[in-house]
């Protein structure tokens, strides 16, 4: 049986926790800043845990992460 293979652009995106929760980069911080909130951009710092429906599309992609 040849290998599994895993989504190379879910590899560069998302990493998986010690409890197979998915963990992802925060969400609108790439460009239109001036018109976001300072509490926004206070709270879309650093990274995020999927919510379970997110995480039963990506899982599927990244065979060996689990």
């Amino acid at each position: 049986m040849p290998k599994m293979k895993t989504k190379s652009s879910c590899k560069k995106r998302f990493k998986v926790t010690a409890t197979g929760r998915i963990l992802a980069g925060q969400a609108g911080k790439r460009h239109g800043m001036i018109k976001r909130s300072n509490k926004f951009l206070r709270n879309a710092r650093g990274t995020t845990t999927l919510s379970k429906a997110d995480e039963q599309i990506i899982k599927p992609m990244m065979p060996y992460a689990r």
